[in-house]
């Protein structure tokens, strides 16, 4: 898996997510009244309201939440005012950085990450300095637990989907974006139990950060990046060597 897969796993072990959860809720309303306004309010029609809701319900967001904002934007203008964007910049080693961005107010929003960038030894970049680094791609995660990884990856082969990947216990799927609920439902059929699923930016190569002093200084950056309100996903070119994350944890 890339690095900023390792790294999602360290941040849940990190264990930030009950002091985040209010913002996590507000990210998540906001991703499900723009998909509402994209696709209308019924998930069963509308494949991105669908996600946004399986990420509320992993994020333990309540359904009065979810129908709230469902709600909200089905009835008035709110969701109409977010515009989408991509803001791009490095970080420290020379990493691409790639921010997934819903905002109503993009000038306050650009400064607020120019400011996070500059003083956490990164920058932002210009339009397209970073995001033809990374394709997007759907995404899977299987428990491999009580899975059998052969078998799987057959069915995985099967169902068309473009890449496998095991480590750690965890099965990584990797689909073309429009594939995502096709692969998804031929393996619910065939009995896998799917965990994560998810339209993503992943990275065609990674650079590996090696010095403690710099991870240090990069993971420092990604969370101040992932706690901004506007900033929806994170996205790296990055990968760290398993004995660094291991003193991150410490």
């Amino acid at each position: 898996m890339s690095g900023h897969s390792k790294w999602a796993n360290i941040k849940h072990k990190k264990a930030r997510q009950d002091e985040a959860k209010g913002a996590i809720f507000t990210k998540v309303s906001k991703e499900i009244m723009v998909a509402v306004k994209q696709g209308g309010p019924d998930p069963e029609g509308n494949f991105r309201l669908k996600l946004c809701i399986q990420k509320a319900k992993a994020n333990n967001m309540p359904n009065d939440n979810i129908n709230r904002a469902i709600q909200k934007a089905s009835g008035g203008t709110d969701g109409d005012n977010f515009e989408e964007i991509f803001y791009e910049g490095y970080g420290p080693g020379g990493v691409a950085i790639l921010l997934a961005i819903l905002t109503d107010n993009r000038n306050r929003t650009a400064s607020e990450i120019r400011h996070t960038f500059s003083k956490n030894g990164g920058n932002l970049g210009e339009t397209g300095c970073v995001a033809w680094m990374f394709d997007r791609k759907g995404r899977l995660t299987v428990n491999l637990e009580n899975q059998d990884e052969d078998e799987l990856m057959m069915l995985v082969l099967e169902a068309g989907a473009e890449d496998f990947k095991a480590e750690e216990g965890i099965g990584e799927i990797i689909t073309e974006p429009d594939s995502l609920e096709e692969v998804r439902n031929f393996l619910v059929e065939k009995g896998v139990t799917i965990e994560e699923e998810e339209v993503t930016m992943i990275p065609q190569n990674t650079i590996m950060v090696d010095d403690l002093d710099q991870v240090k200084k990069l993971m420092k950056m990604v969370e101040s990046l992932e706690d901004h309100d506007d900033v929806q996903n994170v996205y790296g070119n990055f990968d760290i060597p398993d004995e660094i994350l291991a003193q991150l944890e410490d």
